[in-house]
C-alpha cells in the first residue's frame, strides 16, 4: 500500500480511562532523543473515536516526544489505527504535506501565504489550516558551578548570545543577580548547528523584546558565527552539560536536570514553566487575514502580563479543511480530535512539559478539525 493511504475507517470506543501504551513509530534521521523504549501510561478520553487504517504525518522534532506520547495513546485505545510520524523538520513537513506524501504536517511556524498557494491543489482546492495544538517553553540553560539559576534580563541575554558580554561576572549579570557569586569566567554560547523552529521563535523573541541589543532578523538558522554549536536540542544539551561557563537555548523537555534562566518580564523575572508558557497564547492575538478554521497566532513575545514566561515555541498541526477522500479526512480528524483533547495534552504535559492549551482554544480548535471533511 502507498505510504499515506488510507483504509476504510471504523469507529470504535476504548474501554479504559488510561492505557498502557506500546509505541509504533517510524523513526527520523537527525532527530532528537526519542522516549526511553517501553510501556507508560497514557491518558485517553472515554467517548475516543477511532479510526481502521494508517496514516502518515512528519515534520517538527520539537514535538517528536508529545507526537510518540500520543501516538502510544492513541494506538492502544484504537489498536486497528496506525500513525506513523517522521521528526525530519518543519520546513521538511510543510513540503511534503504540500506535495501530498502526507496526511498532516508538524511545524514550528505556520504555513506562509505562499505555502498557502501551494497547498490548495494538495487541498483538493480547499484551504491547509494551521492549528496550534503544542506549545512548550523554549529553557535558557546554564552550567556553572554553584549557580542553580539566574536572572537575565532580554537585553542581557541578547548581549550574551550576540557576544557583547562575554564573562560572567559583567555588570549587566551581576546586577540582577545579588547575592550569587559570578566568576571571572569566559562566556560560552551554545547555538544550533542546525536550521530549526527552537532557533527562529528565540532569536523571535530576542528580535521583538531586546531592542538595540539584538541587531539581527529572526531566523531558523543562528544568525552569527557560532563559538560552539550542537546538531539539535539534544546537542545543545550535550555541549551546555559538557562544558563549563555554558549558556545555550533549547525546548523544554530537554532541560530537565539543568539550571535555567528566570527572564525579565516587566519588573519581575519569570522562571520557565508549562503554567507561565500558556499565558502567552491568552495574550496572542490570530495572524492577520486567516479564515475562519485557520488559527495561525501572532505570538505577543513583548507581554508585560504578570507570571507569563514570553520565550515559547508553538507547534502547528497542518491539515487540510477538505482531502480529495473522506477515509483520509477522517483518520486526521480522529488523531487531532485526540492530540488536542484535554487528555491528550495532559499525557504531552507530564511526557514533555509542554503547555496544555486553554479550554477556549481546544474549543476553536475542534471546531476546526470538525470542519474537516473528505471530497465527493
Amino acid at each position: 500500500m502507498e505510504e499515506g493511504a488510507v483504509l476504510p475507517a471504523l469507529y470504535r470506543t476504548p474501554t479504559a480511562l488510561a492505557l498502557t501504551a506500546t509505541l509504533a513509530l517510524t523513526t527520523a534521521c537527525g532527530s532528537d532523543d526519542a522516549l526511553p523504549s517501553g510501556t507508560s501510561p497514557v491518558p485517553v478520553p472515554e467517548d475516543m473515536r477511532c479510526f481502521d487504517g494508517n496514516i502518515s504525518a512528519s515534520g517538527s522534532s520539537a514535538q517528536e516526544n508529545a507526537m510518540q506520547t500520543w501516538i502510544a495513546g492513541y494506538q492502544t485505545a484504537c489498536d486497528e489505527g496506525d500513525i506513523y510520524y517522521d521528526a525530519i523538520g518543519s520546513g521538511g513537513g510543510r513540503n511534503q504535506f504540500i506535495d501530498g506524501a502526507v496526511a498532516f504536517a508538524g511545524s514550528d511556524a505556520a504555513l506562509s501565504s505562499d505555502e498557502h498557494r501551494f497547498a490548495a491543489d494538495r487541498c483538493n482546492g480547499s484551504e491547509a489550516i494551521n492549528l496550534p495544538a503544542y506549545v512548550v517553553p523554549i529553557g535558557i540553560v546554564v552550567n556553572l558551578e554553584g549557580v542553580d539559576s539566574l536572572n537575565l534580563r532580554p537585553e542581557t541575554i541578547a548581549r550574551i548570545f550576540d557576544g557583547g558580554i562575554t564573562r560572567w561576572n559583567d555588570p549587566a549579570i551581576t546586577e540582577t543577580n545579588p547575592g550569587v557569586d559570578l566568576p571571572d569566567l569566559r562566556i560560552t554560547p551554545v547555538t544550533r548547528s542546525d536550521e530549526s523552529g527552537t532557533t527562529e521563535n528565540f532569536t523571535a523573541y530576542l528580535e521583538a523584546t531586546a531592542k538595540d541589543a539584538w541587531p539581527h532578523e529572526a531566523d531558523g538558522q543562528w544568525p552569527t558565527p557560532p563559538v560552539e554549536a550542537g546538531q539539535g536540542n539534544s546537542g545543545v544539551a550535550e555541549a551546555v552539560e559538557g562544558g563549563e561557563g555554558t549558556i545555550g537555548y533549547l525546548e523544554a523537555s530537554h532541560a530537565e536536570g539543568m539550571s535555567t534562566v528566570r527572564v525579565g518580564v516587566g519588573d519581575e523575572f519569570v522562571e520557565m514553566a508549562p503554567e507561565a508558557a500558556a499565558q502567552v497564547l491568552a495574550a496572542s492575538p490570530e495572524r492577520r487575514g486567516g479564515s475562519e478554521y485557520d488559527l495561525a497566532l501572532e505570538l505577543d513575545y513583548r507581554t508585560a502580563e504578570s507570571g507569563t514566561y514570553p520565550i515559547v515555541l508553538v507547534t502547528y498541526e497542518i491539515a487540510c479543511l477538505e482531502y480529495s477522500e473522506a477515509e483520509e479526512a477522517e483518520g486526521v480528524k480522529a488523531f487531532l480530535d485526540y492530540i488536542v483533547s484535554e487528555e491528550g495534552q495532559r499525557a504531552a504535559s507530564e511526557e514533555a512539559g509542554s503547555a496544555p492549551i486553554s479550554d477556549d482554544l481546544r474549543e476553536r480548535i475542534q471546531r476546526s478539525i470538525e470542519a474537516i471533511h473528505g471530497g465527493e
